[in-house]
């Protein structure tokens, strides 16, 4: 009985074979390959140097080291915000690259309709990393001392209280306009380009009033330059746990300031969920929760769902009190 035995024809055939199924695998096995497989880069829309600079540096160091590529700051400041976040509403959707996106951004998408972009429609929301509340200030000498003074003097003297914000279009500035809305008090808004001067002038008496982020007004409020009089979260502030909430006195007002990972719509999902998964997982680290206490805010660990709607319902938010005031961009 002969023995069976591959002759050469089927030898050769089993090599060309297996050649081709080899070769037919290449492009899945490229295509597995996990993100990133190079540099990703980090776009923020304000200068180096800005606590949201000083924030996502954290962030990006913290992915470098965990998926192994760089990922990479660029700082496009400029328009508010508008000129980074149009740079990543433009790009690949394809997770290389991203955007530091703040409460600015959805402000910025409710006061102008004539942006080349929407950050509602063309940014993927991937994670947010901190929440900041602002604080209610006043000049030391004036005479309201607690929100029902201030909303009492307000309507008593219409047009007579001004009120300083760090730009138009800024938190500070929508956080006034809501809260003129919902106590129905004339104020008049004082725009400043930036906290800094409006602090000099509100210290000064120039201004009366503020709603300015604790991370800035804490100095001056614990030196007594100014005076706080609520906290403007749905719930008090564990740096300021005396101060009450402007909402104890004005039902459902809630004004915070976050910060989170965003990307063009349509990134895929693996990638975002990845990235939410790596986030989440830096803001459960001791040091990176210490670090960005330091920097003044609180840490917001969210799904990119979660994300979406918090998005969704602040730009709804925002859209009314531009409406109601009839706001315009600068």
């Amino acid at each position: 009985m002969k023995s069976i035995t591959s002759s050469p024809t089927r030898r050769h055939l089993l090599h060309l074979t297996a050649g081709a199924c080899a070769f037919g695998t290449f492009p899945r096995i490229a295509k597995a390959q996990p993100f990133p497989t190079r540099p990703v880069r980090l776009i923020v829309g304000q200068a180096a140097g800005s606590g949201s600079d000083i924030l996502a540096r954290l962030i990006a160091q913290w992915l470098s080291d965990r998926l192994g590529q760089q990922f990479v700051v660029d700082n496009r400041p400029g328009a508010g915000g508008n000129l980074g976040a149009e740079a990543v509403a433009r790009s690949t959707a394809d997770g290389y690259t991203l955007l530091l996106i703040t409460s600015t951004n959805v402000i910025n998408t409710a006061l102008n309709d004539n942006l080349n972009f929407n950050v509602v429609r063309d940014i993927a929301a991937i994670a947010t990393v901190t929440l900041t509340p602002y604080a209610l200030v006043a000049n030391p000498a004036f005479t309201a001392m607690t929100v029902p003074d201030l909303i009492e003097y307000a309507k008593g003297n219409p047009g007579k209280v001004n009120m300083a914000s760090g730009g138009s279009g800024s938190v500070s500035h929508v956080a006034g306009e809501l809260f003129k809305q919902m106590a129905g008090v004339d104020v008049v808004h004082v725009p400043y380009r930036g906290s800094t001067p409006a602090h000099m002038d509100l210290i000064g008496g120039q201004v009366q009033v503020m709603f300015d982020a604790m991370t800035t007004s804490l100095d001056h409020i614990k030196a007594g330059r100014l005076r706080v009089l609520a906290v403007t979260s749905a719930t008090r502030s564990a740096l300021l746990p005396n101060v009450p909430t402007v909402a104890d006195f004005v039902s459902g007002y809630d004004v915070t300031a976050w910060l989170g990972i965003g990307a063009p719509a349509n990134t895929p999902i693996e990638v975002v969920e990845l990235l939410n998964k790596e986030i989440s997982l830096a803001l459960a680290d001791p040091r990176i929760r210490s670090r960005l206490i330091e920097l003044g805010g609180s840490v917001l660990a969210t799904s990119p769902v979660e994300f979406t709607k918090l998005i969704a319902d602040d730009a709804r938010k925002w859209r009314g009190v531009v409406t109601f005031a009839g706001l315009k961009p600068q």
